[in-house]
């Protein structure tokens, strides 16, 4: 064999086991076992709430439980017959989970369940059993698209394992402990009958969900 056939049947081989290794790493994900924990960053900016996220990622596979607890809604941050009734919303917990399935490393889709608890409040008054006007437990089912995106993701260091998560889901309600979805009462401030109706757990109290969560992801050590 001639040096110069040697030469490239050399590159050959060099490029096949370089191209068979990008294709092992472009794979990687789809093998990958981790857990995610994120903050959810709507709930203390909009609502002064809090949120926590875990992920356990199993191959393709996701499975995620949150809760949220003590959001707070009052003047634009609540439907216009609300705001002219005076009222706040106050949601002491929103829980629930999801099952997905990762179409690519920084993208899945989720199948999710979860319930939401609503307390109605005038909106200058102290929040307590004696100052609640109704309440009730919704529960939602719907699907969400998740993204997850690494910045630090090629560094050595603690930043490595950094996590933003956007998303947006479409949770419509699909049962309500306000008997007909809705309840009529005597208003103090308005001095006339008013109407309260079952709230959507999304943005603006819409089936319509959009946030964003930063966290940390925790590679799990594969076996063997």
């Amino acid at each position: 064999m001639t040096h110069l056939k040697k030469q490239v049947l050399n590159a050959a081989v060099f490029t096949a086991i370089i191209g068979a290794s990008l294709s092992t790493r472009a794979q990687d994900w789809k093998s990958e076992k981790r857990i995610n924990v994120l903050f959810g960053l709507a709930q203390p900016l909009i609502a002064k709430g809090f949120n926590i996220e875990g992920n356990y990622i199993h191959n393709r596979f996701i499975f995620d439980y949150s809760h949220g607890a003590s959001l707070d809604f009052s003047g634009n941050l609540v439907p216009g017959y609300l705001r002219k009734q005076h009222l706040a919303v106050h949601e002491p917990w929103t829980t629930g989970f999801g099952v997905g399935y990762r179409l690519k490393n920084w993208i899945n889709v989720r199948i999710e369940a979860k319930w939401h608890r609503f307390e109605f409040y005038y909106d200058d008054e102290p929040q307590n059993n004696s100052t609640a006007i109704t309440s009730y437990n919704t529960f939602s089912l719907g699907l969400g698209v998740y993204g997850s995106y690494q910045p630090f993701k090629t560094n050595s260091n603690f930043l490595k394992g950094f996590v933003i998560a956007p998303s947006i889901r479409f949770w419509p309600t699909v049962s309500s402990g306000l008997k007909d979805d809705k309840l009529s009462y005597l208003n103090k401030k308005t001095g006339t009958v008013e109407e309260i109706k079952t709230l959507d757990p999304g943005t603006g109290f819409s089936p319509v969900v959009v946030n964003v969560s930063i966290g940390y992801t925790f590679q799990l050590k594969k076996k063997g």
